[in-house]
Order: structure tokens, then C-alpha cells, then sequence
């Protein structure tokens, strides 16, 4: 993600009240990415480039006004879901086993909360 003008939109409590308010609507899979980066980020062995890329792809999924708005119905996070995608292979070498497992038991939690 060459393009850091997101970078400004991420914050930590702007992420968890986006991640939980939308779980079910932005699904499994996105927050599952979106998850693993934010663990990712918050960890003091992953590199500054590392953790700028990862804060400017949340801070796209923190935006409500992007490329497919989030409100719209079956595609509003596809494009929030490519933009995660992207940052995760670009930072593949810092996510860790357990910043995955972290990811996992948080939504297990909250879809579990969902059913």
C-alpha cells in the first residue's frame, strides 16, 4: 500500500468500535484480516514500515467513505477486504502464530455473541 492517506483515519478506539459494531455485517473473513494486522501492529517487534502499512489499510477500514461504501448491501467491505489482503502480504513476515490466535479466540467471542 503505496498510498498512506488513510494512515490519519486509524486510531485504536475508532477500530474497535467499527470491528465490533460491524462484525456481523462485515464478516468473519474481513475481520479476520483486519484482526490479525491490528495484532500485528501493536506488536513491538514488527518493524515502523511494517506498522504504517498496517495502520493506513485499518484506516481505510475505519473510513466510511471509501471506494464501496460499507453500507451497501453484500459489497460494501470487499474493497475494505482487498485493501487487508494487500497490507497482509506485503507484511506477511511480521504476523506472528499468535497474533492469529489472538484474531481467532476475538471472534470466537464475538460471533459466538452473534448466534
Amino acid at each position: 500500500m503505496s498510498d498512506n492517506k488513510y494512515l490519519d483515519e486509524y486510531s485504536e478506539d475508532s477500530f474497535w468500535t467499527k470491528a465490533r459494531n460491524f462484525a456481523q455485517k462485515a464478516g468473519y473473513d474481513v475481520l479476520e484480516k483486519a484482526l490479525k494486522l491490528y495484532y500485528s501492529a501493536t506488536d513491538e517487534d514488527t518493524p515502523k514500515w511494517a506498522k504504517t502499512t498496517i495502520f493506513a489499510a485499518l484506516g481505510y477500514f475505519i473510513t466510511p467513505i471509501d471506494a464501496i461504501p460499507d453500507l451497501t448491501p453484500a459489497v460494501g467491505f470487499s474493497d475494505d477486504l482487498g485493501v487487508l489482503v494487500a497490507a497482509a502480504a506485503a507484511v506477511v513476515m511480521h504476523v506472528k502464530t499468535e497474533h492469529s490466535e489472538k484474531a481467532s479466540e476475538k471472534l470466537d467471542h464475538w460471533f459466538s455473541k452473534l448466534d
